[in-house]
């Protein structure tokens, strides 16, 4: 991603620091997405260097990113970012929140606990997606055939919303627009319901919405209409998970997640009846297709040999003797939960990277830059 790293990924120099600072570091194949900000949104010669020199498209927030070299853009930045993207038929990915323009009833009035998730709940609401969406109304149809930016892209990350922002997103896939949506496992395991007050490790944005919010999600991700899965995975440091304090509206937002997406969604789809296939789908050929990898997410000749083995009956408890992989161990929502699907080994290209709880004494993954 081109944020949660300084200096953010927006101009060319600053892609070409981020590819050398990689070199001998990757065990996987890693490729890298730029950012569209107001600085370069309006600057066609600065967007074209950026995708020339090799990002796999890019992405934008509605909202106020928590980094200051990246800030929001609004529909106007990306309806002229999106024309640019039309020209490399590459993705622009969208944080898609926005501050509505008037106030729900359901927002936060007078003197509320901090502590308590339903304060976060109330400070964020759908209405914040649903007005993202609505104000991309024109930018969703300058992708369909014939429009303005015919060949661009519009990706929506992390959808949390299953009611009116999803039904408008689907109106306008259903009218032709070039629109994409992702939601997240934690979306799909956790409800606001079960959320303890002070535990900031469950605070992300948008936010994990009730029960019924989630019941819905899995609907419209077995019926189609939500594309794709992915992780949004949150490299938070622990202190800014302010997790001691317990205040969810000031601690930093996001779920650590990586290593467990995969047993995840394979423990509460089962219930759901979802099929090995739908897996590989959902996080594998649906990915690689929005990153314009055409040899990777699929088992098939001539394509990479990016696999990973493992034992889909086989349980396993998250405590404390768990190995976890991740940086900050301590701060993922999912530590103490029971799961199914034991990841067992994992080839990149054909290599074998991890094994046993072993990791490649050696890193062999590549940089995947844009052509």
């Amino acid at each position: 991603m081109p944020l949660n790293s300084f200096p953010s990924t927006v101009s060319e120099e600053t892609l070409k620091l981020k590819v050398d600072a990689a070199r001998d570091k990757l065990y996987v194949d890693v490729g890298f997405w730029g950012g569209l900000v107001p600085e370069n949104a309006l600057n066609p010669s600065k967007l074209e260097s950026l995708l020339n020199a090799g990002v796999l498209g890019l992405k934008s927030f509605m909202c106020p990113s928590g980094i200051n070299d990246f800030p929001m853009t609004n529909s106007s930045h990306i309806e002229e970012g999106l024309v640019t993207l039309a020209k490399y038929k590459r993705p622009l990915l969208i944080h898609a929140e926005r501050i509505p323009d008037v106030s729900s009833d359901e927002e936060l009035d007078g003197e509320l606990d901090p502590r308590s998730y339903a304060t976060y709940l109330k400070s964020r609401t759908p209405a914040w997606e649903e007005s993202a969406v609505r104000d991309l109304k024109r930018a969703m149809k300058d992708t369909e055939v014939g429009g303005r930016s015919e060949g661009a892209h519009l990706h929506i990350v992390h959808l949390s919303d299953s009611k009116t922002t999803l039904d408008l997103l689907k109106d306008a896939k259903h009218s032709g627009a070039k629109v994409t949506i992702e939601t997240c496992p934690h979306y799909l395991a956790f409800s606001a319901e079960e959320v303890p007050d002070g535990d900031t490790r469950f605070k992300c944005s948008p936010p994990i919405r009730d029960a019924a919010n989630k019941e819905n999600l899995w609907e419209a991700l077995l019926d189609g209409h939500i594309d794709m899965l992915s992780s949004d995975h949150s490299p938070s440091t622990p202190d800014l998970k302010l997790m001691e304090e317990g205040n969810f509206m000031k601690a930093w937002g996001g779920i650590s997640s990586l290593q467990f997406v995969l047993p995840v969604t394979w423990s509460h789809g089962k219930k759901y009846g979802i099929t090995l296939n739908q897996l590989a789908s959902w996080w594998s050929e649906k990915p690689a297709e929005l990153a314009g990898q055409k040899n990777k997410g699929s088992i098939l000749p001539g394509y990479h040999a990016d696999i990973v083995v493992w034992k889909p009956e086989a349980q396993f408890h998250l405590d404390d003797t768990h190995a976890v992989y991740h940086k900050h161990r301590n701060i993922s929502a999912y530590l103490g939960k029971e799961l199914s699907g034991k990841v067992l080994s994992t080839f990149v290209r054909g290599n074998l990277v991890f094994a046993e709880g072993r990791h490649a004494g050696a890193a062999c993954g590549a940089t995947i830059l844009a052509k």
